[in-house]
């Protein structure tokens, strides 16, 4: 190849949809009747959010979009792009709608940028000079900022399923123009389904994968290039699951887990646990939570499990991967199958919205230390009951401030090893109420 020659473009790019009627999937907000069916028919855009995972068509969608109005279209990358660029853009559309003509200006990744940045399209936007789509994967509730979001329609797309994606394929396949047609491909089905299931929702991986295993084939005699399952398996050895540690999904994955145990579910909640160390997320940050979670909604109905978390983290920590991981593994079903009870945590947060209400009240006098004459002399420890001197080494006296007293905070539940405690209790209540009773 010549060295001025321009390289060819990616299989990904070189079959992205120019009409609607070529886009695949997203029938939800593309169907006839749906939003964007509504949008295109009447060919007027407001400014957009589109919020889904990579590979969904996001890009693409916009240009349609644009496309179907006549508008100018300004494609703009929040990571290689900042407010210098975006005044630069503000311009042109000037020039654009001083010759009669409107802009959409498509801001990939727009997640990316800070709230200064975010804020300076506010007045474009709202004057009507810029019809703003951006594209985003994480939560614009969480990534963009209210005044912008408030202008914007927010759209989801959906990770692209399987026949969505099988009609992708065989296009690029067999589309002599721009897809693979002039190789002759021919693929093992089971290579077909694995490329497929590889992609996790995403048309860009797939085409991208496709792209990698066309070079690697071997022609036969009759010209065709052979991709057989073994050699997609070969050269893709490790299946990347569609995550970002940082990301919405890294929290939806953290959230299915949570309540997977908490349902008792131990099927679910492995699940959810392969899925978060497939993906890559630190194991060690998954054993914290597990933690949490032994405190938070196990408590006393088992305490083992806080025991039993904290030991399969260190475990992590001494074994690594993939040794460890078998203890986080461990550790979840027997999180998952544990008798449960909110209780301490129920208790522990209205013991803080007290605290909140009343403030710092004093310690009662009676159970005060009292290390010096001064104290004694203020009456600190007066009227303490030890109660090791009493029978059941149980006591009637009061050990809250004097605004609180009679509060009960800990309400154990009749699950596990509460019900034990919740007896007890019960047991020693009923002593004292008997002892009061006697001296009258």
């Amino acid at each position: 190849m010549n060295m001025t020659d321009t390289p060819p473009k990616p299989l990904a790019e070189r079959m992205r949809p120019q009409q609607i009627t070529e886009f695949a999937g997203q029938k939800h907000i593309l169907a006839e009747g749906k939003i964007l069916w509504k949008l295109l028919e009447e060919s007027t855009i407001p400014s957009l959010v589109l919020w889904g995972p990579p590979g969904t068509g996001k890009t693409t969608l916009a240009r349609i979009l644009a496309r179907s109005t006549g508008a100018d279209f300004i494609f703009f990358s929040a990571v290689l792009a900042g407010v210098k660029e975006i005044r630069q853009i503000i311009e042109e559309a000037r020039r654009s709608q001083l010759a009669g003509s409107s802009t959409i200006l498509f801001v990939d990744e727009i997640h990316r940028f800070n709230k200064s940045q975010q804020d300076a399209f506010l007045p474009h936007v709202e004057s009507g000079l810029l019809t703003l789509i951006g594209a985003t994967t994480e939560n614009p509730s969480f990534q963009i900022v209210a005044p912008l979001l408030s202008r914007c329609r927010v759209l989801t797309l959906e990770s692209l399923q399987h026949d969505d994606l099988k009609i992708i394929f065989d296009r690029a396949l067999h589309d002599s123009k721009n897809g693979l047609g002039e190789l002759h491909l021919q693929l093992e089905e089971k290579a077909i389904d694995h490329l497929i299931a590889m992609s996790d929702g995403d048309a860009r991986r797939l085409l991208n994968s496709l792209e990698i295993v066309s070079s690697l084939g071997i022609p036969n005699d009759e010209g065709r290039i052979l991709i057989s399952h073994d050699l997609v398996n070969d050269a893709f050895k490790r299946n990347n699951l569609l995550y970002d540690a940082a990301g919405e999904e890294h929290y939806n994955l953290i959230s299915a887990l949570h309540k997977s145990l908490r349902d008792s579910d131990p099927d679910g909640s492995l699940y959810w646990l392969c899925r978060m160390l497939k993906s890559g997320e630190d194991p060690l940050y998954i054993a914290r939570r597990l933690i949490r979670f032994a405190s938070e909604d196990i408590g006393n109905a088992d305490p083992q499990a806080l025991s039993l978390t904290i030991n399969a983290r260190q475990t992590y920590h001494m074994l690594g991967s993939p040794e460890g991981e078998l203890a986080l593994a461990q550790a979840v079903i027997y999180l998952a199958t544990a008798p449960k009870s909110n209780a301490t945590y129920a208790a522990y947060k209205k013991v803080m919205k007290d605290i909140e209400r009343t403030g710092s009240l004093p310690v009662p006098h009676h159970i005060r230390n009292a290390p010096t004459h001064l104290m004694k002399e203020l009456g600190y420890g007066k009227g303490y009951k030890y109660a090791h001197d009493s029978p059941h080494a149980l006591v009637e006296q009061d050990h809250l401030p004097e605004k609180l007293n009679g509060t009960v905070y800990y309400e154990p539940t009749n699950r596990g090893h509460e019900a034990l405690i919740k007896d007890r209790l019960t047991k020693w209540r009923k002593i004292l109420s008997e002892r009061e009773l006697s001296k009258k």
